[in-house]
C-alpha cells in the first residue's frame, strides 16, 4: 500500500447501557443518517424482549448475538484453474459485524409490523439458538466443515 493504514474510529458509547457494541449495533440499524430513530428502534426492541422473556433485555441481545457470529467463513481462491472454497478464520471485530449484520438483515425480513418488534423477535430467537440469522451462521459453519480439505490452501 501507498499510503499508512486508517486510524480506527473512536466510537463512544450509547447514552442509555454505556456500551459500545450497542452503538455498533445502531450504527448497523441505521439507515440515510438517522441515528435518532435507530436508538428508538434498539431501545424498543429491547423493552419488547424484556416484556416477553421476564429477562434483562440486554443480556438476552448479547446472548443472541454471541450465538449468531460465525466462527470461520469460506473464502474463493483461484488455484491452477479450478476455484476452491477455502475455510478461514475470522478477525474478532470482522466476526462481531458479521453477527450485527445477519442479526438486523434477517430481522428486515421478517413480517412484523415494526422494526422495533421485528428485531425484538429476531433477539429472542437468535438467544434459543434458532430463526433465520443462527441458521445462516450454521450453513456457513457447515460449508466450512465441508471444503476443510482445501484447507491447506491458505493465504
Amino acid at each position: 500500500m501507498r499510503k499508512a493504514r486508517p486510524r480506527k474510529r473512536i466510537i463512544l458509547p450509547d447514552p442509555k447501557y454505556n456500551d459500545v457494541m450497542v452503538t455498533k449495533f445502531v450504527n448497523n440499524i441505521m439507515l440515510k443518517g438517522k441515528k435518532g430513530v435507530a436508538y428508538k428502534i434498539f431501545y424498543d426492541a429491547i423493552d419488547i424482549v424484556n416484556e416477553r422473556t421476564k429477562e434483562d433485555g440486554l443480556e438476552v441481545w448479547k446472548k443472541g448475538l454471541s450465538n449468531v457470529t460465525p466462527n470461520v467463513e469460506v473464502r474463493s481462491r483461484r488455484i491452477g484453474g479450478a476455484t476452491f472454497q477455502i475455510p478461514t478464520e475470522i478477525r474478532p471485530d470482522r466476526k462481531q459485524s458479521m453477527g450485527m449484520k445477519n442479526l438486523i438483515g434477517f430481522a428486515r425480513k421478517r413480517s412484523e409490523k415494526s422494526m422495533a418488534a421485528r428485531l425484538a423477535s429476531e433477539i429472542i430467537a437468535a438467544s434459543k439458538e434458532e430463526g433465520a440469522a443462527f441458521k445462516r451462521k450454521e450453513d456457513i459453519h457447515r460449508m466450512a466443515e465441508a471444503n476443510k480439505a482445501f484447507s491447506h490452501f491458505r493465504m
